[in-house]
Formats: structure tokens, C-alpha cells, sequence
């Protein structure tokens, strides 16, 4: 890794860094606190354990240890600690843990609270991941807390819902010979499917949401839990891998790759058309203008937007959000009178009704709101010329759970952001393993119609899950944060072909991951890596999807996709491109030496331009931490 993290994340400032714990063939990572990468005969069994802590608005508190004491042992190990979280009002809670593994396959975390005033929070208590790689659809055996146990699956297509509910313990397959039991106590447990946020991992947490939330954990009332892990089977070592070489797939030629989009929102237009030349040789096919009655958005806002759309040949979208106050045909056609008066010209719009922005978790009720039908009509009526979009302004999450009559619709969209329950930089490039999963369950429920995602960014525009979003003016690792530094670091850069590469073999008719300016955009501001004005790292990797826009996906993967993320497309002509991401820390080797002339490996390492690469000639060639090259 480079001694300097600032061109790489866009801040000084580092995750912790783990500490590797082994007791015979079990180890793991400790990691502020909590447990990650727990893995048994070098297979991930567990991606987390978790003692987590979340506000009102599902925001998570980053504990303060102390008294920290690691007892590595010759086949065991043993941790203690102390830490507290401070609350609104001078509340506070208090908690200690202990961790013990041993060589047999036992791991045993036990945490006890002590709030010391009544403590309000939405969850207090452990969060235990499965990860989804090898798991999804495949046989569990779950106990409840009733003492039944029922022979199951893990959900293969993403489930809105809990999968399962009231548990004690869930045992599942490691490998042929091998199972694990993951066992909980002190509380009921429930799981649900976190690839709805784009988290890759099957989440089994405390406590029940049906139960009200937010509540008070009393003052001087100790609560404890307990998981313990227990692994039993014969074991053998996973083979480590060395370079990773990239294939083509035979008969991998799959759909068209999509338009790149660009979303603008009013405030950011005076920063747009000030940066015109450079932004131009984006060369995006479509903008998507948002546009948000319910935030004083009007007039004005129209006619900034009409002047960026009048600036880029590109097709339009108007991003409409639905205030559903009144009556529907008034509210839209008073839309459509104003996009008139503003000169704006548009190709498309998409409209949602405001509630959902906001979530409906499981056990709450519905919010108020027109039936979908009446309101896409409505769209319809007022903008009869041009094509009508549907779906969620949020996330998957909530189209998942609303599922949207897309017959009166001509494309459906969602977006998505890594940072909804977890901020670290792992977490966020294992959110690329579920989009996939997200891709194919909503052809599962919407077929071939028309599919666009985005705007998708590392930082969150806004939050269906609480009452707003993270303030993050001094550029930490915030979950569920409207700014993020790493947004211009090459981290953004790397996290975005590895997202496009993903989502490639869904056939989207539009991938939008970024602004033009702003906090998600692609220039630079003031304290960045990349000089004030200039385009950030994220710039290049955009640049290049809009020239792949149109082509033949190929389906080329690399040996290991947890360390090299790999897009390509064909043009018309038969030339082939190939985008390369690492989506790691540490340097990658690659070998590309079986792709005939791939051609000369441009590669973009930091904040300024790319380089080409003399010794790639042979297909060989490093990439440095969290790099984007393209081929070809």
C-alpha cells in the first residue's frame, strides 16, 4: 500500500487496521471492537460478528475501548475490552466483552450493557453476518426460540422480508464434511436479507422490528448476549491464489452496455456550466435532472436545468419527485407547465410520490399515498410525448417492497449506496458481490422492461431510514453520510468499474454513478488530492464507461473477483476494450496473457493522469492499490 492514503481515499485518515487473531485452523480479524473475516480452514464462515449500537435514525455509533487486552495463545486466543457510547443529552452506555477461540472449532462472544442512563437506541445487541458467496440458495437448518428446527434455505432471489424470524441458532454447510452453528442468546434474533442495501451478507441481528423502536434500555439494568460459533468436520487449508489471470468465457457475448448517466440537481449548476469544455469530454448519453417540489424546488430550478440540458448533447430525464397533496392532475400538469415556461427540453420524466423516500420497515405501517396507477396516469396525461419511468427515487430496498404496476411504465429505476449500515472500506467493495442479486431479482419481478439504476454514489443523498442524513464535514468514514472524502480518491474510481462490471450482464438502458459537480461529483474542490477544478480519479473511470456505452458486453472474469473487477465491450468494428479495477489496498498482479492484442494498458494510479505501462507488452503487469487500467 502507499505510504501516503490521501490520493487513494481522499483523506489522511485510516480504517483501523485489523488485527489477526488464530487458534489452529479458526482465525479472524478484531476490528474496533468487533469480529471480521472469520474463517476455518481459509473458507470465510462468517463475515462479521458485531456488537452494534444505532441511534434513532439507524445511524451507528463508533464505540470508545479501553482497557483492550489480546491473549494470542499457540491454538487459542482471548480478548477483553471496555467501551462506552456517548448519546444525545449526556446519555451514555456502557459495555465489556470478552472473545475466546479455540483450536476445535469453538468462538464464543459475549458482551454485557450497562447503560449508565436511560440509553434511547433502535438496536443494541449483535449482528452476525453470513456471507453470500457459495451460500445464497443453498441448505440451512434454523432452531427457534421455540425449540423447533426446520430444514430451509438461505433465499437465492433477495427476500423484502426476514427470511426468518424468532431464532436461536442457524447451522449451515462450510464445504463437503464441514458445517458451522452459529448460535445466539439473551435476546430473539431475526435475519434479513442485506443484499436489499447492497450488502453482501445475510444479516442475523436483535432485536425483532416489530417490536417498537426506538426504545430505552433503563438506567443500571445490565443486558447481556451471547454467540457462539461452533465448527465441526474435517478441514482442509483453501488453496492461496498468485496472480490473477483474466479469461474471456466461451460464448460470453451478452446484452448491450448501458448509457452512462449524469445526474444534476439545481445547486450545482453554476459549478456545471463553469467547467463546460472539461466536462464535455465526459461525453455522457443521457442527463437526469432532479427536481424536488417538496425542497422548494420550482421554477428556477427548471430553467437551471434547462440550461445545462441546452449545454450536453445528451438525452434527458426529468427526475420528478411526486408531492401527492392534492389533486394529481393539477400537481403534475403544474409541473409540465412550468418545464414549458422554463424552456427545458426533455425525453423522459420518472415520478415517485414523496412518502417513498422514506422506508416502510417491516411491521410499520403504510404511509398515505395515491395508488401508483393514479399516479403514473396522471404522468401520463401531463406528459403525453415522451417516455414515463417509475420505481424508487431510494433504494432497492424499498422497490423490493413496493413493488411498482410497471405495465403503465416504460422504464423502471432504483438506486443504490454502499453506506447504509457500515462505512469501512472493505465493507463497501464487498457491496459490489450483491449487485448481481439485486440485478436479477428485479428482472425476476419486472422482466425486460426497461431498467435504469442511479443515481448510485459512495455517500448518500438522502436517508429513507431515519430523519436525515450523516453531516460529515471533517471527511470520516460515516455511515449513511451525505459527503464522502473517498468520493475523490482513486477508491471512488475503482469502486465505480468494479460497480459497471457487476451489473453489466443485466442489460440496463442506463447506469448513472455520479454528478457533474458537487459533493458527488467528478471535480475536484477545495483540500481534495486532485488540484480545485480539476476532475477527480472517478472522471476517468466515468470517461470510460460512456465510451463503452452501446458496445457488446463481454463476459471476461478474473480468477479472483474479490481482488480484480473486470469490464469489457466490443464495438461494431470487433475492437474490444477492457476495464480493469482493483478493488483491494494492496497490489495486484495480473496476467492478461491470454487475451490476443489486448493492446497498450493505460493505467491510473493516483490523482493525476493515467500512464501507460511499457512491460505490459507480455500481458503481465502490476496494478497498485485500488488502480483502474483499460486495455485495448
Amino acid at each position: 500500500m502507499t505510504t501516503n492514503p490521501f490520493p487513494l481515499y481522499g483523506t489522511r485518515a485510516m480504517d483501523a487496521e485489523p488485527v489477526r487473531l488464530n487458534a489452529g485452523p479458526l482465525n479472524a480479524d478484531f476490528v474496533n471492537g468487533n469480529l471480521r473475516s472469520i474463517r476455518h480452514g481459509g473458507i470465510e464462515v462468517l463475515r462479521a460478528i458485531a456488537y452494534v449500537v444505532r441511534d434513532r435514525d439507524w445511524g451507528t455509533y463508533e464505540p470508545a475501548l479501553s482497557d483492550v487486552i489480546v491473549e494470542q495463545g499457540d491454538d487459542n486466543f482471548c480478548v477483553r475490552y471496555s467501551a462506552s457510547c456517548e448519546g444525545p443529552g449526556g446519555s451514555r452506555l456502557g459495555f465489556s466483552a470478552r472473545i475466546e477461540a479455540h483450536a476445535d472449532g469453538r468462538l464464543i462472544f459475549d458482551v454485557t450493557a450497562l447503560p449508565e442512563s436511560d440509553f434511547e437506541t433502535n438496536r443494541c445487541g449483535f449482528c452476525i453476518l453470513h456471507p453470500i458467496a457459495g451460500l445464497a440458495g443453498s441448505p440451512v437448518k434454523v432452531e427457534h426460540t421455540d425449540g423447533r428446527v426446520i430444514d430451509t434455505k438461505l433465499p437465492l432471489l433477495i427476500d423484502p422480508w426476514q427470511p426468518f424470524k424468532d431464532m436461536r441458532a442457524i447451522t449451515h454447510q462450510v464445504r463437503p464434511g464441514v458445517s458451522a452453528e452459529c448460535r445466539m442468546e439473551g435476546d430473539t434474533f431475526e435475519m434479513e436479507d442485506q443484499r436489499n442495501w447492497s450488502d453482501a451478507s445475510y444479516k442475523t441481528y436483535v432485536r425483532p422490528l416489530a417490536l417498537p423502536w426506538p426504545y430505552v434500555l433503563p438506567a443500571g439494568k445490565p443486558v447481556r448476549q451471547t454467540v457462539s460459533l461452533l465448527i465441526t468436520g474435517n478441514v482442509r487449508a483453501a488453496a492461496t491464489t498468485g496472480a490473477v489471470p483474466v479469461r474471456i468465457e466461451p460464448g460470453e457475448a451478452g446484452p448491450k452496455l448501458p448509457d452512462l448517466g449524469m445526474v444534476a440537481y439545481p445547486e450545482d449548476v453554476e459549478a456545471t456550466l463553469g467547467k463546460v469544455a472539461l466536462l464535455s469530454k465526459l461525453g455522457p448519453q443521457q442527463l437526469l435532472l432532479h427536481f424536488d417540489p417538496t425542497r422548494g424546488h420550482g421554477l428556477d430550478a427548471l430553467r437551471a436545468h434547462a440550461r445545462v440540458a441546452s449545454t450536453f448533447p445528451a438525452t434527458t430525464t426529468l427526475e420528478c419527485v411526486v408531492a401527492c397533496s392534492g389533486d394529481l392532475d393539477a400537481e403534475l400538469s403544474g409541473v409540465a407547465e412550468m418545464v414549458r415556461q422554463a424552456g427545458l427540453r426533455l425525453d423522459a420524466v420518472a415520478v415517485s410520490p414523496s412518502v417513498d423516500q422514506q422506508s416502510t420497515p417491516p411491521g410499520s405501517a403504510w404511509p398515505d399515498c395515491p395508488p401508483l396507477e393514479d399516479v403514473y396516469a396522471a404522468a401520463r396525461r401531463a406528459f403525453p410525448e415522451i417516455r414515463l419511468g417509475g420505481g424508487m427515487f431510494s433504494y432497492f430496498t424499498e422497490l423490493n417492497r413496493k413493488r411498482v404496476p410497471a405495465g403503465a411504465l416504460d422504464f423502471v429505476s432504483h438506486c443504490t449506496c454502499p453506506i447504509v449500515h457500515a462505512a469501512d472500506d472493505l465493507s463497501i467493495m464487498q457491496s459490489l458481490e450483491a449487485l448481481p442479486f439485486i440485478t436479477q431479482s428485479t428482472r425476476a419481478i419486472y422482466g425486460t422492461k426497461a431498467y435504469r439504476i442511479g443515481p448510485s454514489t459512495i455517500a448518500m443523498r438522502q436517508n429513507p431510514y431515519g430523519g436525515a442524513t450523516k453531516d460529515n464535514a471533517d471527511g470520516l468514514r460515516i455511515a449513511m453520510a451525505n459527503r464522502d472524502p473517498r468520493h475523490a480518491g482513486l477508491f471512488a474510481a475503482a469502486w465505480t468499474i468494479g460497480y459497471a462490471a457487476r451489473v453489466a450482464p443485466a442489460g440496463l438502458e442506463m447506469l448513472t454513478l455520479s454528478s457533474f459537480a458537487g459533493r458527488f461529483g467528478v471535480l475536484a474542490e477545495a483540500g481534495e488530492p486532485s488540484e480545485e477544478g480539476t476532475p477527480r480519479p472517478i472522471f476517468h473511470a466515468l470517461q470510460g464507461l460512456a465510451a463503452l456505452a452501446g458496445q457488446t458486453h463481454i463476459a471476461m472474469r478474473a480468477s479472483d473477483e474479490n481482488r480484480l473487477a473486470v469490464l469489457a465491450g466490443r464495438a461494431d468494428s470487433g475492437a474490444v476494450t477492457i476495464w480493469l479495477a482493483n478493488v483491494t489496498p494492496d497490489e495486484v498482479s495480473v496476467d492478461a496473457s491470454t487475451l490476443a492484442a489486448a493492446g497498450p494498458v493505460m493505467i491510473w494510479d493516483g490523482a493525476g493522469a493515467g500512464r501507460l505501462d511499457p512491460g505490459a507488452a507480455s500481458g503481465h503487469f502490476t496494478m497498485p492499490a485500488y488502480a483502474i487500467a483499460r486495455l485495448g
